[in-house]
């Protein structure tokens, strides 16, 4: 019997840890943290230069990172300067460890 899971009550703690795990889901989205982690912060087009991939590849991957909060952008006009969000990263390092122990 399949059952509807919608009613469900998970705890915040969960939730953030499936929408993190869900961001981490691609292998160029690990790739690129593992970068931003080593240089703290760069530009799309050193991305670009990084991994080959098209622009508009490692945006599409650097707006899902963002969007979830692993990441932060800086406008530096005409570009985008990214970095960890360390905030966020301590609390997903944090969420992994736990549910891994």
């Amino acid at each position: 019997m399949k059952r509807n899971l919608e009613h469900i009550k998970y705890k915040e703690d969960t939730k953030t840890l499936a929408k993190f795990a869900k961001a981490l889901g691609h292998p160029t989205r690990i790739a690129i943290l593992k970068h931003l982690e080593k240089q703290s912060c760069c530009f799309t087009g050193d991305l670009v230069d990084v991994f080959p991939l098209a622009q508009s590849t490692i945006s599409q991957h650097l707006k899902e990172l963002k969007n979830v909060g692993l990441i932060q952008g800086e406008l530096k006009p005409p570009k985008i300067k990214y970095c960890i969000n360390q905030t966020n990263w301590k609390i997903a390092k944090s969420l992994f460890q736990q549910f891994f122990d």
